[in-house]
């Protein structure tokens, strides 16, 4: 646990990418295989699952630091981070330990078989022997919250460098439903057959906004474009009789969408397509909140299978009878997929989404306008002779939105952020009239400045009419520029409306309170956007 708690105070202590990456290679040069594959997956979202509840922890971390609960509740929104709070009001420990982090994992995952009284005398224990830094990460382990500021992809060529392999193989490796009880670090890293595990799906290709102009992209001729749809990226997997769904973050998803299961009956084992699950109203797409019932389920009823049916608009063949296509270029790729879709039934589950045509930017500029139309957020731009490649990668692949639709709105609650702004008021409600009443209909908490959050907090703590919690209501006065991507209508939301993806774009110093919309202005933005 020491070297891991090093090895975190270094990533913490820099924000240079190639520092935390040679930290990270050094730490997987030398840790145990064990350590090492629960950092792997650590830093892969594969977290224990949590082992308390946090309100237990702050009763416990009270109680052994011989102070209020009260206080330690005030002192968390000041701290900005739980775990953090509490290993800063423990008493110092009894007694050192240098056990690995296996071993604290090991614990943590042993204290689900436990009654409470012994999984209080359990955290105690380890409390009275990590050092602070180690207490922090033994109380992020708790929590399910481990978060630390290495992606994936970093930690990945980290790991590269320290195995002497190519990162986009071991970036594939790491993908797919493994966890440190299903596999050994020798099996997942070193292993020569990586194809055990049929359900694996191929590292994600991602785009770049397009920020300048398409001109700059060069001839018209050299690209693809096609609709950005509003769905959930995801792989859909046939190998060994069995169909998988894997989401862009790594989601196996399967059992959420059943209707994929009937792919089986009409395409052969061996393939991998690529695009975006949507549900579907025959010709289109039906709105994202539509698709937004079913994602958090486990099983679908009967009634929303029928309500919000689902389709893979495939844009890319990864995969075919076997063979990775990912080397050869997009127009290869997408002939061989348009041909493998052409003949399927027109009930089939799955459907080539169409490439757009177009001559010159100009021309495509105006099939872009007109997106929202076909429940698009905007086009991709994809280089014709392009191979797929994993992760984020500039230059071949672009996204070109729409511009987010934009309301003016009155702040009339704050609360305090967490982490690095945990001192700031970040985090918004924000409302329009109704008549003479201001309606809440939309929280936000990114798209200002921290000199701009700064200002806010200072007002914020001027002007309070009252407290609920963390949270304060304000005087209403200020307006602010929110955009969003999509309004829906919401049944659970007072006002009726719900937004996607609300930020605020604009503190608008120049419109008095009276000049925000209203809620009937978002009702016909519902009308025509919804």
């Amino acid at each position: 646990m020491k070297d891991f708690a090093a090895l975190f105070t270094t990533i913490d202590q820099t924000t240079k990418t190639s520092l935390k990456t040679r930290a990270l290679a050094a730490f997987f040069r030398t840790a145990s295989d064990e350590d090492k594959l629960w950092t792997i997956a650590l830093f892969s979202g594969r977290r224990p699952k949590r082992a308390v509840t946090t309100t237990q922890l702050r009763e416990w971390a009270a109680e052994v630091s011989g102070i209020p609960l009260w206080l330690l509740e005030e002192s968390y929104p000041i701290v900005g981070d739980l775990a953090e709070t509490i290993a800063l009001v423990l008493p110092s420990p009894g007694r050192e330990s240098d056990l690995p982090l296996t071993h604290w994992i090991t614990e943590l995952k042993s204290l689900s078989t436990l009654d409470i009284g012994a999984r209080k005398t359990r955290i105690l224990d380890a409390w009275d022997q990590l050092d602070p830094t180690e207490r922090f990460l033994f109380n992020k382990l708790i929590t399910g919250g481990f978060r630390i500021g290495v992606s994936q992809k970093l930690m990945t060529r980290a790991l590269a460098q320290a195995t002497d392999q190519d990162e986009p193989s071991l970036a594939h490796r790491l993908m797919g439903g493994w966890t440190p009880e299903t596999t050994s670090y020798h099996a997942l890293i070193e292993a020569e057959d990586t194809q055990a595990d049929e359900s694996r799906p191929y590292p994600f290709y991602l785009a770049y906004q397009l920020d300048g102009e398409p001109q700059d992209l060069g001839a018209p001729a050299d690209w693809q474009a096609e609709w950005k749809w509003d769905g959930i990226r995801g792989q859909v997997i046939l190998r060994g009789g069995m169909h998988h769904v894997w989401s862009r973050g790594e989601e196996l998803m399967t059992d959420r969408f059943p209707e994929f299961a009937r792919l089986t009956d009409f395409l052969s084992d061996g393939l991998v397509l690529d695009g975006e699950i949507v549900a579907w109203e025959g010709t289109q797409p039906f709105p994202f909140n539509t698709l937004q019932a079913r994602i958090g389920r486990k099983t679908v009823p009967k009634k929303l299978l029928k309500a919000a049916p689902v389709i893979l608009l495939a844009y890319d063949l990864l995969e075919h009878e076997g063979e990775d296509l990912r080397h050869t270029p997009l127009h290869h790729r997408r002939a061989r997929l348009d041909a493998l879709l052409r003949d399927l039934p027109a009930d089939a589950p799955v459907k080539a989404a169409p490439p757009l045509s177009f001559d010159t930017w100009e021309a495509l500029a105006q099939i872009r306008a007109t997106a929202r139309d076909h429940r698009a957020e905007g086009l991709m731009l994809k280089r014709l002779d392009s191979p797929y490649l994993a992760g984020r990668k500039k230059g071949d692949w672009w996204k070109w939105k729409l511009d987010p639709l934009t309301v003016d709105a009155v702040m009339i609650y704050a609360q305090q952020g967490h982490g690095r702004r945990a001192n700031l008021f970040t985090d918004f409600t924000f409302a329009v009239w109704d008549g003479n009443d201001l309606v809440p209909f939309t929280k936000a908490y990114s798209g200002l400045t921290d000199e701009e959050f700064r200002k806010i907090t200072a007002w914020v703590r001027k002007n309070t009419q009252q407290r609920f919690g963390p949270v304060r209501q304000v005087t209403p006065h200020h307006v602010f520029e929110i955009a969003f991507e999509g309004i829906h209508a919401s049944p659970r939301h007072k006002s009726g409306i719900a937004l996607r993806f609300p930020r605020m774009s604009r503190w608008r110093h120049d419109k008095p309170l009276q000049e925000a919309n209203t809620l009937a202005d978002l009702k016909d933005l519902l009308e025509t956007y919804g």
